[in-house]
């Protein structure tokens, strides 16, 4: 497999990387084929745990959510998902969330990263089921919290999508970037922590700027376009699923109904553990993370 890693630019030298964006976490990067990559962050000890941010998002919000428990018990390698945050991928590709799983698969792979549990939120959540699904036998177990788990009409394709047009797309993604982005994008991250506020430690930390790239958008409106064929083709293979599988949601998510979704998967994946949490949201990560270690460690080894 062609891939190397080389630490971004900036990240060998904290104080060039602060007078950037000090709320940036420092990465490497594994260079793939096609003009690919995968950008990680890695923190703590023990068994190995692959964490997968969601839309809207870079590594940083798990690392400013759930990072820190799980790095007591585990050694967390936070990822980029394709398209984001410092995760190249060429244009008009690699939307797909099975795409997705397959390319973090080979940093994985490349890192040497041995029998991981993979952990992913929202859109990460389904990258991390697809992911159970291709590689059954390389992984310990999967944790997918507030996961959108079937096919349905999104408010990101309306959004987004008509940024991933191959023509003139990436024309809109800029204009809107410049205008009505800078008002859009905070109401949306700000209505995703319902019925919370957003945590002040995430308003003053989170590198909004990464995330609202047009590049970036550009990608969640790719993600979007890809969502339904990725999700029939996960609904249809769920009942063959043979790993481990713990799901967590909320009860107040109105980002990804976990009736509809989570619960409604948790029926039809064989060997899962399904955990409601009253009254969370589709941020839970934040508001929970005492959760999402238990079920991590839940998939461990005794």
């Amino acid at each position: 497999m062609a891939a190397s890693v080389e630490t971004l630019p900036g990240s060998a030298q904290p104080e060039q990387e602060a007078q950037c964006d000090p709320r940036i976490v420092p990465r490497r990067i594994v260079r793939l084929t096609d003009d690919r990559t995968i950008a990680y962050a890695e923190t703590g000890s023990g068994p190995d745990l692959v964490a997968i941010h969601g839309t809207l998002m870079c590594l940083e919000d798990l690392w400013l959510g759930p990072v820190p428990a799980l790095a007591e018990h585990f050694r967390v390698v936070a990822v980029d998902r394709p398209g984001h945050g410092f995760s190249l991928r060429p244009r008009g590709q690699a939307g797909d969330l099975w795409d997705q799983a397959e390319r973090i698969r080979e940093a994985v792979q490349h890192l040497g990263l041995h029998q991981p549990v993979i952990l992913g939120h929202s859109f990460g959540g389904a990258v991390a089921l697809a992911y159970g699904l291709l590689y059954p036998d390389e992984i310990t177990g999967v944790v997918s919290v507030a996961p959108i788990c079937f096919p349905e009409p999104r408010l990101e394709h309306v959004l987004f999508g008509p940024r991933a047009l191959p023509f003139g797309g990436d024309a809109l993604s800029r204009l809107l970037g410049a205008t009505s982005d800078r008002a859009l994008l905070p109401l949306l991250w700000n209505a995703m922590y319902f019925p919370r506020m957003m945590p002040d430690t995430v308003a003053r930390n989170f590198p909004f700027d990464l995330a609202a790239r047009p590049a970036q958008i550009t990608a969640e409106g790719e993600d979007a376009g890809w969502l339904w064929p990725g999700l029939t083709r996960s609904m249809l293979a769920y009942p063959s699923l043979r790993v481990p599988v713990r799901l967590l949601a909320g009860s107040a998510d109105l980002v990804v109904n976990t009736a509809v979704h989570a619960q409604r998967a948790a029926r039809m994946i064989p060997d899962v553990q399904f955990e409601l949490l009253p009254g969370a949201g589709h941020m839970l990560h934040h508001f929970h993370p005492d959760a999402v270690v238990r079920a991590a460690l839940s998939l461990r080894p005794s």
